[in-house]
């Protein structure tokens, strides 16, 4: 009969001789986890605390005397950006040239940020004098192809007041991407609850001109819109 510490020495050898195998197989779930928490932190930067933190699209936002957002350092030319909204109606960013321009990135199902987007656009186009309205454009595109639809989008541009008065872009998961990427938003869905999506929140100022000048965090005020207009639409 084996003694207890000769049968500890054998349960020890056995599990040596399975370690290998179970390490490495931790050692890829770890990474890959680690990789997923590196992106989903890298996007709560932004969502979170703003794009102080964070470059966009290569530049960082400063503060600035013109305007009361954010002002990219150096600006950019706005990328390209041409998709159908959810009435199926062609859109393309390069048509609003000559008026201010404000692009988001959205979902309809989102619970918190997206809704709070939309509703301080709303304030602002509704504090703005009747001739301000007419020089600004609003887009939201989609991160979300698998959640949002024509039916999802329409009932939350009704929710918060904003059909006709945003453009909302759908399309299939292939030509977001490319969007997003051209965009420098990321978009990532969450593990644990499929409905939810990690996302960079940021509202994008354009300039009648096509180039992006500010940079609004998801917890921008309907002030620093309603000023901002009039400047972007003439730069």
């Amino acid at each position: 009969m084996a003694t207890d510490s000769e049968q500890t020495r054998a349960e020890s050898a056995t599990a040596r001789r399975a370690e290998p195998h179970g390490s490495a197989f931790r050692g890829r779930d770890l990474l890959l986890l680690g990789l997923f928490l590196m992106a989903v932190g890298a996007l709560a930067v932004v969502l979170i605390h703003g794009p102080a933190k964070a470059k966009v699209l290569g530049s960082a936002p400063v503060t600035s005397s013109t305007y009361a957002g954010l002002v990219l350092n150096p600006a950019k030319p706005a990328p390209p950006l041409s998709l159908k909204n959810y009435l199926g109606q062609e859109v393309n960013i390069r048509a609003y040239r000559g008026q201010a321009v404000l692009v988001t990135f959205l979902y309809t199902h989102c619970p918190n940020v997206c809704p709070l987007i939309a509703s301080t656009l709303h304030t602002a186009l509704v504090e703005m004098p009747a001739v301000e309205r007419r020089e600004v454009r609003i887009i939201a595109v989609s991160v979300d192809p698998r959640g949002d639809t024509p039916a999802t989008v329409a009932q939350f541009l009704a929710a918060h007041e904003m059909t006709g008065r945003m453009q909302y872009l759908l399309g299939g998961a292939s030509a977001l991407s490319r969007v997003w990427a051209r965009w420098g938003v990321g978009s990532a869905r969450d593990t644990g609850n499929p409905e939810l999506v990690a996302h960079t929140a940021l509202v994008y100022g354009i300039t009648g001109r096509g180039r992006i000048v500010t940079i609004y965090p998801s917890d921008f005020s309907a002030r620093e819109i309603v000023r901002d207009v009039p400047r972007l639409a003439a730069a």
